[in-house]
């Protein structure tokens, strides 16, 4: 007699971020020394306001031009005109939570539909206790695009503010809680 298995239950993403996804220019989208470049910083903590140490940010943007070098660029793709801009960031988060990526602000991006996207900063959160990443945005304060954002107008008005940096010395802050109280607005994808 054959015995039949169960499925397998599943897993969650980590504890060990560290080991696999850990890639050594990470933090830098643009090389150190980039004009107008900045830090975004920020802290990923829990429902209970609780530091995660060892979740992992990853960023994708557009570069200032609002151009992607990739073939998924209904525009073709095209090189950027920051020297060394990768569009890409990944940063893992230490023992208080905290993460840095040092970025150029992204342009607009033209929707298909004609509209404009505001520039923002797609992020991937993953990490203990994740079935699945979480993604959200980073927009910036003051940006005369924002009020138009097709993606923004979606989240209810008393929440756009979770997806909002805030101005700081070195460049902008955000934070990202996972749950409760003043939760980051989380898009299913």
């Amino acid at each position: 007699m054959t015995e039949r298995l169960g499925v397998t239950p599943a897993q969650t993403v980590g504890p060990y971020l560290h080991i696999g996804l850990r890639w050594a220019d990470g933090a830098y989208v643009v090389p150190d020394g980039t004009p107008e470049a900045f830090w975004i910083r920020g802290r990923i903590v829990d429902g209970t306001g609780a530091p995660v140490p060892d979740a992992l940010v990853e960023t994708w943007q557009a570069d200032p031009d609002g151009r992607f070098d990739h073939p998924d660029d209904p525009r073709g793709a095209r090189p950027p005109t920051v020297a060394g801009f990768r569009g890409f960031g990944r940063a893992e988060t230490d023992p208080q939570g905290e993460y840095a990526l040092l970025t150029v602000r992204p342009g607009p991006l033209p929707t298909p539909t004609g509209e404009t996207e505001a520039p923002h900063l797609t992020v991937s959160v993953l990490g203990r206790g994740l079935l699945h990443r979480l993604v959200t945005r980073i927009y910036f304060p003051g940006e005369p695009t924002n009020a138009a954002d097709p993606v923004l107008r979606t989240v209810d008005p008393d929440r756009r503010d979770t997806l909002l940096a805030r101005h700081a010395p070195d460049g902008f802050r955000f934070d990202i809680r996972l749950q409760g109280e003043h939760e980051t607005v989380f898009f299913a994808l």
